[in-house]
C-alpha cells in the first residue's frame, strides 16, 4: 500500500495580503512514483470567497475557484476542472485566489496528502440525445450558411451544475448547432468535446472563461491554456500567436465588467449578453461604439443552471461554408468569427439583422431601424434588403430605442 504523506498550511489572510498578491501559492513536493495528489480547503469564515487551484511541477493542472474545496488528481480521473494524470515528481503548488477577504482577515486550512487512493467523482450516465427543433432558414452569400450559436457556457468543470454530455444535450434542445464550453480558468474539459459533439450533433468548441476580478474573457480554439495571472494584454498576444480567437466577455456587467487596459482590442466583444435584460437600454451598444464597432459582436447565454437562464438566448448567427458540417463545423464557426460574419439577436426565433453580400437583411421587423455610423435605413417589411448604415457594425432597433438585433461587418 502507498504511503500518504499529509501537508498542513495553516494561515490568516487579510486584506494587506491580498493588496500584495491575489494568487498565493503554497508549496508542496510530489515524491517520484506518486499515485495520487488530494488537496483541501477549510475557510473559517463563509463571508469569505477563497478560490483554489493547482499548479503541478510541469504546469497547470486545473482550477475549480469557489466552486469547491476540494481536489484529486490521479493518473487516471481527476476533480472535474482538473487534468488527470500521472503526478510528475517535483514541486507543486497550491494556487489560491483571496476573491473577497473580511476587513478583519480570513483563517484558511490546506491539507495536502500525496498517495493513497482519494476518492475521485464518478461521471453519471450521458442523457439519451434529443429531438432538435427545426433549423431556421437564413439568406446567406454564395456557398454560406447560417449557423446557431452561444459563445458563452458552464460545466461541472467549474461552477455550472451539468456535465458536458448533458450541456450538449441541452444546447441541441434548444436548437443550437454550436455551443462554446468555456469553464473557468481551466481546460479540463477540452478532452471531452470532441466525442460528446459527435455523439450529440453539435459542434463543441473548445473554450476557456479567463477570469480575474476585472473582467472576464473567452479564448476559442484548442489552444492550451491561458493563464489569468498575466497582464490581460498578454491574453490577446498569446491566443493569437497559438491561432485562437479572444473576447471581452459581458463588458457591462456589475463587479466583473471589463476594467483591464488593452493596447490591443481583441477581434470579439460579447456585446450581447444574458444580463441585458432590458432590450430599450442602450447601454451594451454604447460600449460598442465607444469599444469600436469594428469589432466583431457575439452574445453568451453565460449558462450555468436552470435559474431562469437559457440557452441560446441570444443567439449567435455564424455564416460559415454551407458544406461544413459534423467534425468539421467547429472550425468552421471559428472562421465565419474571424471572418466577421456574425449576427445576434434576442433568440433563435427573433427578429435578426443579418450581413449578406455587402449588404443588409433584416428579417422579421416591418417598421424598425437600421442604425450604424451614417444615415440611418427604415425597414419597410418582413424581409427587406438594404445598404449598410455606414461602415461600421449594425443595430437593428425600434424607434422607441429597443435593440431587435446586432450584425458584425464581414472582413
Amino acid at each position: 500500500m502507498e504511503i500518504v504523506h499529509e501537508i498542513v498550511h495553516r494561515r490568516r489572510w487579510t486584506r494587506a495580503d491580498r493588496a500584495e498578491g491575489i494568487w498565493p501559492r503554497l508549496t508542496f513536493d510530489v515524491p517520484p512514483g506518486c499515485g495520487a495528489v488530494e488537496v483541501e480547503l477549510a475557510v473559517a469564515d463563509p463571508a469569505a470567497v477563497i478560490d483554489l487551484g493547482c499548479e503541478g511541477a510541469a504546469g497547470w493542472r486545473g482550477w475549480s475557484g469557489g466552486a469547491r474545496r476540494r481536489y484529486a488528481i490521479t493518473p487516471d480521473a481527476a476533480t472535474p476542472g482538473y487534468l488527470p494524470g500521472e503526478p510528475e515528481a517535483g514541486t507543486w503548488h497550491v494556487v489560491l485566489g483571496l476573491h473577497r477577504v473580511p476587513e478583519s482577515g480570513v483563517d484558511c486550512t490546506v491539507t495536502v496528502r500525496t498517495g493513497g487512493s482519494p476518492a475521485v467523482e464518478q461521471d453519471r450516465p450521458a442523457p439519451p440525445v434529443p429531438a432538435r427543433p427545426p433549423r431556421r432558414e437564413l439568406p446567406a452569400g454564395p456557398g454560406l450558411r447560417w449557423v446557431a450559436a452561444d459563445f458563452h457556457a458552464h460545466t461541472l468543470h467549474s461552477d455550472g451544475v451539468l456535465t458536458v454530455p448533458e450541456l450538449a444535450a441541452l444546447a441541441v434542445e434548444a436548437g443550437l448547432d454550436a455551443l462554446a464550453v468555456t469553464d473557468h480558468n481551466t481546460v479540463a474539459h477540452h478532452a471531452e468535446l470532441a466525442a460528446v459533439g459527435r455523439r450529440y450533433g453539435i459542434a463543441l468548441l473548445p473554450g476557456q472563461e479567463v477570469t480575474t476580478e476585472y473582467g472576464h474573457a473567452n479564448a476559442f480554439g484548442d489552444i492550451g491554456w491561458v493563464d489569468f495571472r498575466e497582464p490581460a494584454a498578454n491574453w490577446v498576444s498569446t491566443v493569437a500567436e497559438r491561432g485562437g480567437l479572444l473576447s471581452v466577455n459581458h463588458p457591462l456587467a456589475g463587479d466583473c465588467s471589463w476594467r483591464h487596459p488593452l493596447p490591443v482590442r481583441p477581434p470579439l466583444a460579447e456585446v450581447w449578453h444574458t444580463s441585458w435584460l432590458a432590450p430599450d437600454w442602450g447601454g451594451p451598444v454604447a460600449w460598442w461604439r465607444a469599444w469600436g464597432v469594428d469589432t466583431t459582436p457575439i452574445g453568451g447565454s453565460d449558462w450555468h443552471r436552470d435559474d431562469g437562464t437559457r440557452l441560446g438566448e441570444p443567439v449567435t448567427w455564424v455564416a460559415v461554408a454551407a458544406d461544413a458540417d459534423g467534425p468539421d463545423l467547429a472550425g468552421a464557426v471559428l472562421d465565419g468569427l474571424r471572418a466577421g460574419r456574425t449576427a445576434v439577436s434576442a433568440h433563435r426565433d427573433a427578429p435578426v439583422l443579418l450581413p449578406v453580400g455587402g449588404e443588409l437583411v433584416a428579417i422579421g421587423a416591418p417598421g424598425a431601424l437600421v442604425v450604424g455610423d451614417g444615415p440611418r435605413r427604415a425597414v419597410h417589411s418582413d424581409r427587406d434588403t438594404m445598404s449598410p448604415a455606414g461602415t461600421g457594425g449594425q443595430v437593428l432597433c425600434g424607434h422607441d430605442g429597443r435593440v431587435f438585433s446586432l450584425a458584425g461587418v464581414p472582413r
